[in-house]
């Protein structure tokens, strides 16, 4: 199956996120990795209107992940901020603790393709919130860096 028939936008309306206790805003994306099964990695686009944003601030153990602007421009949040433009990319090692996340300041919408490996399990950091997210065969868990449970945010 070389040529992959392109699903349409699914479009979220975006919502309270449970670590940041924050809406970041509407969104659109494209899961293609499914689409045609692949199990080691996984590939998607994501469109981010003006205001939104990708996620909170988190890095991975387990996952490389990789990011490539297709149109509009985003700011990646780091430990300092750099415009990304379309044609940019950005990638983050696992086990590499640089916190991330992209946001959409501009005016316009922005579209980005999202490589990453789809670990069976995977530990990802929120250092921001104080969240640490546990996902294993047994499902996903929430929990302080110590252990604790985390209180999800509504």
């Amino acid at each position: 199956m070389p040529k992959i028939d392109m699903p349409n936008w699914t479009e979220s309306p975006g919502g309270i996120n449970a670590i940041s206790g924050e809406d970041h805003g509407s969104y659109g994306e494209i899961v293609l990795g499914d689409t045609v099964g692949l199990s080691q990695f996984g590939v998607r686009m994501e469109r981010l209107p003006p205001g939104s944003r990708s996620s909170v601030r988190h890095w991975h153990e387990n996952e490389d992940e990789f990011v490539y602007v297709i149109s509009g421009q985003l700011v990646l949040v780091e430990d300092a901020e750099t415009v990304l433009n379309a044609g940019d990319a950005a990638a983050w090692r696992a086990g590499v603790p640089t916190a991330h996340c992209l946001e959409n300041r501009s005016g316009d919408a922005a579209t980005i393709l999202i490589v990453g490996t789809r670990a069976t399990e995977e530990t990802v950091h929120y250092p921001d919130h104080g969240a640490v997210l546990h996902r294993t065969a047994a499902g996903i868990r929430l929990t302080t860096p110590e252990g604790a449970p985390f209180e999800r945010k509504r």
